[in-house]
């Protein structure tokens, strides 16, 4: 049997183990890792996973131990400090005037090392911060990572719209780039609350049935283009993927759906105006602003310093 524990995003390492070992599904053990002893659960790695292992050939983390009651006791107390820790760390950023979002603190379990992650605008000089945090913390290693706010979000965790846990911590291992066309193609809302999530980034889902919607405009008229209805002539000023239904515009103003079955698209200009949108749900809530521009730079959302 194949066991692992999962480290950071949402990566699972095998374990070194020696023969005559046993662990149960859920055990926490003590792992070395590049950062120190860390406390980790165990994971029972079904057959299809060992079989990639053998393929690609994964770097296992050594095993130390299965942690014992002591050991779970030591663990609580460590938590407590990374706690203290963090909000000593804020209050000499504090101090010092640094522009930067103390997120977490994490200790090795032989307490050797201490990390603290934070997030910031741009570059942050923290030699007087780092001097601060070795006269507090003494004879502990002192590591500052700047991570970006995905990064943020997958290490603090939650539940996003779907009732579902954040992909990012969760399965979703890597970071895709993401745009505001993903959303305008699907027909999505122009509204911070509909295409962006906690992180305040657009939507990693975004990408997930991009695919299916570029194929579902391939049987569907552009938008703009002349069709004959069977209430006469139109201008596409819609569609929509789902239903797959086109909304035209009449000559008498009005719009109506068909199904794509029921017009033909026609040569030649229609003399009819529509407005310069993709579809009916792209708008924005009243009294809601939106920059475009600030949503398309997904710029350092993610270091994967962690």
């Amino acid at each position: 049997m194949k066991y692992a524990v999962r480290i950071i995003k949402n990566q699972f390492y095998p374990l070194k183990i020696s023969e005559g070992i046993k662990l149960n599904h859920g055990d926490m053990v003590l792992v070395r890792t590049e950062k120190g002893e860390e406390a980790h659960k165990v994971f029972l790695v079904n057959s299809e996973i060992s079989t990639q292992w053998e393929k690609f050939k994964p770097e296992p983390l050594p095993f130390i131990r299965t942690m014992n009651a002591r050991d779970l006791t030591e663990l609580e107390e460590i938590k407590k400090l990374e706690v203290q820790a963090l909000y000593k760390c804020r209050e000499f950023a504090e101090k010092r005037k640094l522009s930067m979002n103390l997120i977490q603190s994490r200790y090795t379990f032989d307490r050797k090392k201490i990390t603290f992650y934070y997030t910031a605008p741009e570059r942050v000089d923290f030699r007087e911060l780092l001097k601060d945090l070795t006269q507090e913390f003494k004879r502990v290693r002192i590591d500052l990572r700047h991570i970006g706010v995905r990064d943020e979000t997958s290490i603090l965790q939650g539940i996003g719209v779907c009732g579902q846990a954040y992909c990012c911590c969760s399965f979703l291992k890597k970071f895709e780039s993401v745009n505001t066309k993903l959303a305008k193609d699907q027909g999505i809302p122009m509204t911070p609350g509909k295409i962006t999530g906690s992180c305040g980034r657009l939507l990693c889902c975004l990408n997930y049935e991009y695919s299916n919607y570029l194929e579902a405009a391939k049987h569907l008229p552009p938008v703009g283009s002349g069709v004959m209805t069977p209430d006469g002539l139109g201008k596409v000023a819609m569609l929509n993927f789902l239903k797959k239904t086109v909304g035209v515009k009449l000559e008498d103003g009005k719009i109506k759906d068909y199904s794509k079955d029921d017009i033909e698209m026609i040569d030649g200009e229609v003399n009819i105006e529509i407005e310069g949108t993709d579809n009916r749900l792209n708008y924005s809530e009243e009294g809601e602003t939106i920059d475009i521009k600030s949503l398309d730079n997904d710029k350092n959302s993610s270091t994967g310093n962690i």
